[in-house]
């Protein structure tokens, strides 16, 4: 559906945007997650068309397009973080695009009514816009792209103005929203629940480059790069230091007394002597009680101490510390189960497969 070639952009002598390669397929839900300042904006209104790009090339099925092309931006559509409304109904606004393209009158009131109804704000059809939330106008600004059927859809942030509440049903209605019509959807966002929950693949930017373009389940298994690692919801170790290799392991010393196998990160050469970061991922790390019977494939386990616990979400925030510092993921029954409290001693179980190192350099 969309392809770019070698997309460059700078802003005061400074590159925001270089981008050697990226496609869109049809039919798919592709995300482009980085932190803010990574560059998402300006690559999404170069793909929008709104915006001219320094050097590189678009495509739209096979044929190269420029910003102000109007007849291509016709078969986008987009819905902003803050979503612009015009004075007036709910439902004048979502037919605004449709009276601009000349479709009026009974087939215009049938697509705006089918438009709210799929957003769940068909009782607020005659309501002004000014009385809504935050959650109802994000709703009203999606009905009023979907009601055009663009070929591509694009959302920038567009759970970041809600509230948690409001923010996990919107998403939710977004997963089954961007999946019809088979159309082709670009889900711009810093949150990584965003991407994870809708998006088929995900590419994720750093400093205005793609480091990282893979599927969620990849994404997770095996991050390319720390940054990667850690901004998917991986924690960073301390630094340590490469001790044995048996590929596609490592022995990596975290500390004089601890020692811990990873796999090898995808990127870069390691080898022994090599100085690497060890991530992981909290809800990898399953605790035992020190008396229990070590029944487990873990190769990595550590004697700790919980240091402190929080909720978060249905979940449970560990923090350990001891020998070195660890967060684990484990449910209210788990935590209630093993006598979690700060002080408690337990062990913290790894597997190797669960761990990456990365070259620190």
């Amino acid at each position: 559906m969309l392809r770019v070639e070698a997309l460059r952009r700078s802003y005061g002598g400074r590159l925001v945007v270089d981008v050697a390669e990226l496609e869109l397929r049809r039919g798919e839900v592709l995300a482009v997650l980085g932190p803010n300042g990574a560059g998402k904006s300006t690559l999404l209104r170069l793909l929008l068309l709104l915006e001219r790009a320094d050097a590189g090339r678009i495509f739209i099925d096979g044929a190269e397009v420029r910003a102000g092309d109007v007849a291509t931006r016709r078969r986008m559509a987009a819905v902003f973080q803050r979503p612009f409304l015009f004075s007036g109904t709910v439902s004048y606004n979502v037919g605004f695009g449709l009276g601009a393209r000349g479709i009026r009158g009974t087939e215009r009131d049938r697509l705006v009514r089918a438009a709210l109804d799929a957003v769940g704000l068909a009782a607020l059809s005659g309501a002004p816009v000014a009385i809504l939330s935050g959650g109802e106008a994000q709703r009203a600004a999606l009905a009023r792209a979907l009601v055009l059927s663009p070929e591509l859809l694009a959302l920038d942030e567009p759970t970041a103005s809600l509230d948690v509440a409001v923010r996990r049903r919107f998403r939710e209605d977004l997963e089954r929203l961007v999946r019809s019509e088979g159309r082709s959807v670009l889900v711009v966002s810093h949150d990584p629940a965003d991407a994870f929950s809708l998006a088929d693949r995900i590419a994720v930017m750093e400093a205005g480059r793609i480091v990282q373009l893979a599927t969620p389940a990849e994404l997770v298994l095996a991050p390319a790069t720390p940054f990667v690692a850690e901004f998917s919801g991986a924690e960073l170790l301390l630094d340590g230091r490469v001790t044995t290799l048996d590929p596609p392991l490592v022995r990596v010393a975290v500390t004089p007394d601890v020692a811990l196998w990873a796999m090898a990160g995808t990127t870069g050469g390691i080898r022994a002597g090599h100085r690497v970061h060890v991530a992981y991922r909290p809800e990898d790390v399953t605790l035992a009680r020190v008396d229990a019977d070590a029944e487990t494939s873990a190769i990595n386990r550590l004697p700790l101490t919980v240091a402190a616990l929080a909720p978060s979400g249905s979940l449970v925030r560990v923090r350990l510390q001891g020998s070195i510092q660890l967060v684990a993921l484990v449910t209210a029954r788990s935590a209630e189960t093993l006598g979690l409290a700060p002080g408690a001693a337990v062990v913290a179980q790894l597997k190797a497969s669960a761990m990456h190192a990365y070259r620190a350099d």
